[in-house]
C-alpha cells in the first residue's frame, strides 16, 4: 500500500474511532431525528425496531404493545419516514416510548422503494449499532429526498455507499494509484482491496474488477452521466462492498441485479 493510501485509510479509521469513544452510551433520548430500518416481531404484542439516528446512530429498541390493533405507534413505524424519537432504559434493547412524524413525504414506490431498502439493509449490515455517524445520516436523507424526486436511483446509491465506506474508514482511494501517481484519465486500472488503484498492463486482463481512469475521477466527484462510469462503478462498489460485508448476502441487491439497475 503507498504511503498516500495508508494516511488517508489511517485517517478515516483514527476518526471513525474518536468519534465511537468519545460518545459516552446514551440511556435514553427525546427529540432524536430517525428512520426506522427494519421491524420484527418481538413477544406476543410488540416489535423490535431497528433505527438509524442522527446522533446515536443504529438502535434496536423495543415498542412495546406496537402490534396491537388499536396502538398509537402501529401506523408510525415505517420506512423511509422522517421521525422524532423518544426512548429510554439501560439494556441493549432500550423502550421506544414515543414517535411522532416530522413531516409527510411521498412514498417510495417500485425500483426507488427497493433502492430504499437496499440502503437500509446497508446500513443493518454494516453500521454497528450505536456508533454515531450524523455525516452519513445527511447522505441517507439526501438519497430518500433523490430517489422520491425519481433522480437516476444509481447516483444515489453510488454517493451513499462511498459515504458509508469513508465513514467505516475505508474510503475509496479515488484521486491517485497505489503508487502515489495520479489518475490517469485514458489509463485503465484494477482496485486492490484496502490499498486502492493500481494501473493494469497491457497483458493483465483476468482481474476482479476493471475500470478507467475517468471512470474512476468521475466516480469521486459524483458524476454518473457516462453509461460506461455508470457500469464500472457499480462493479467497483458491488466488489468493494462484498469483501466487507463477509459474505454477508444482500437481498436487495440481487432483486436490483435482476433488473440490471444496481
Amino acid at each position: 500500500m503507498s504511503a498516500v493510501a495508508k494516511r488517508e485509510r489511517s485517517d478515516d479509521l483514527h476518526k471513525s474511532e474518536r468519534a465511537r469513544a468519545s460518545r459516552p452510551r446514551q440511556a435514553g433520548r427525546e427529540d432524536e431525528p430517525a428512520y426506522v430500518l427494519h421491524t420484527y416481531p418481538f413477544k406476543e404484542t410488540s416489535l423490535v425496531v431497528e433505527m438509524f439516528s442522527r446522533n446515536c446512530g443504529r438502535l434496536g429498541l423495543v415498542a412495546r404493545g406496537a402490534r396491537r390493533p388499536h396502538s398509537a405507534m402501529r401506523g408510525l413505524l415505517m420506512a423511509f419516514q422522517p421521525l422524532s424519537v423518544g426512548w429510554g432504559g439501560k439494556s441493549e434493547l432500550r423502550t421506544l416510548y414515543r414517535v411522532e412524524t416530522v413531516a409527510g413525504h411521498v412514498q417510495l414506490s417500485g425500483l426507488s422503494l427497493l433502492c430504499g431498502f437496499y440502503l437500509n439493509e446497508l446500513v443493518l449490515k454494516l453500521l454497528p449499532r450505536e456508533d454515531p455517524h450524523e455525516e452519513l445520516y445527511d447522505v441517507y436523507e439526501q438519497a430518500l429526498a433523490a430517489l422520491r424526486d425519481e433522480a437516476p436511483p444509481a447516483w444515489a446509491l453510488r454517493r451513499f455507499e462511498k459515504e458509508l465506506l469513508r465513514e467505516l474508514g475505508y474510503g475509496l482511494l479515488l484521486h491517485h494509484d497505489i503508487e502515489g501517481a495520479p489518475i490517469q484519465v485514458d489509463a485503465r486500472y484494477t482496485y486492490i482491496l484496502e490499498s486502492g488503484p493500481r494501473l493494469l498492463t497491457e497483458e493483465e486482463h483476468d482481474v476482479p474488477v476493471e475500470l478507467s481512469g475517468a471512470a474512476l475521477l468521475e466516480l469521486a466527484a459524483d458524476d454518473y452521466r457516462q453509461s460506461s462510469t455508470l457500469q464500472e462503478s457499480r462493479a467497483l462498489m458491488r466488489y468493494v462492498l462484498s469483501h466487507y460485508l463477509g459474505g454477508q448476502e444482500l437481498h436487495t441487491r440481487q432483486l436490483l441485479r435482476e433488473m440490471q439497475q444496481l
